[in-house]
């Protein structure tokens, strides 16, 4: 699955996550944007993402929902047949935290950077507008 686009946390995080107040029109065309990537995802797209990625969704979902919800959500992210999910390594995390300070970004974007180069993938989903920094990938934006 190498020419698979990255798929940052953000993206299921807003997909997912049910408002428990009206949403921003801003928010909103995040959210409904977030769903269309779900649903290319759901009709097969090639996508990757990580482990640590897996548990940043996983953290945010049970703070904000009820836990037998989540543990669904995360049940049917850990079964798509198309979603390659790589586990980085201790190393690549240590080098993750150095990048993360040359770059000014947070250590998990690091990591998505550090494990996109290390796969050959240069488009990543996200709305974290950090990914802009990194010129040598591309956010793909609503």
């Amino acid at each position: 699955m190498t020419n698979a686009r990255f798929v940052d946390a953000s993206v299921f995080i807003y997909a997912y996550l049910k408002p428990k107040k009206p949403l921003t029109p801003e928010i909103s065309k995040l959210k409904k944007c977030a769903q269309a990537i779900v649903k290319r995802i759901n009709k097969r797209e090639p996508v990757t993402t990580s482990l640590i990625h897996i548990s940043e969704i996983a953290n945010i979902l049970e703070a904000r929902m009820p836990l037998k919800a989540s543990l669904g959500i995360l049940t049917d992210l850990m079964t798509i047949e198309n979603l390659q999910i790589l586990q980085p390594t201790v190393e690549l995390y240590q080098n993750a935290i150095e990048e993360a300070k040359i770059v000014n970004v947070g250590v998990n974007d690091a990591l998505a950077y550090l494990l996109m180069k290390e796969k050959g993938i240069t488009e990543i989903y996200s709305f974290d507008l950090d990914f802009n920094r990194m010129k040598d990938i591309t956010r793909l934006t609503p």
